[in-house]
């Protein structure tokens, strides 16, 4: 699977070549597409999947926190004056 849309990229790229160069267009086209996934793979980059899913994590926690802070406040509330 192409994440990065690498394929449509480099594709592009190669359809942008002037066309007394398109007889090497397919070569332009595989340099391309090996010059991007290698530029690509040297980023500290996350799949949509693993962004996806942390932001879930990330949501379950700020709402666990919202009760938590919630059931603090309210203890704090019924203590007497003297144990705040």
């Amino acid at each position: 699977m192409d994440i990065f849309g690498i394929d449509a990229i480099a594709r592009r790229l190669a359809e942008s070549v002037p066309p007394g160069l398109r007889t090497v267009q397919k070569d332009l086209e595989n340099n391309f597409r090996a010059v991007l996934r290698a530029s690509l793979s040297k980023l500290d980059l996350v799949s949509r999947e693993e962004f996806d899913t942390q932001t879930r994590v990330l949501q379950r926690t700020r709402e666990r926190l919202a009760e938590l802070e919630a059931r603090l406040q309210a203890l704090e509330s019924a203590a007497p004056p003297g144990q705040r």
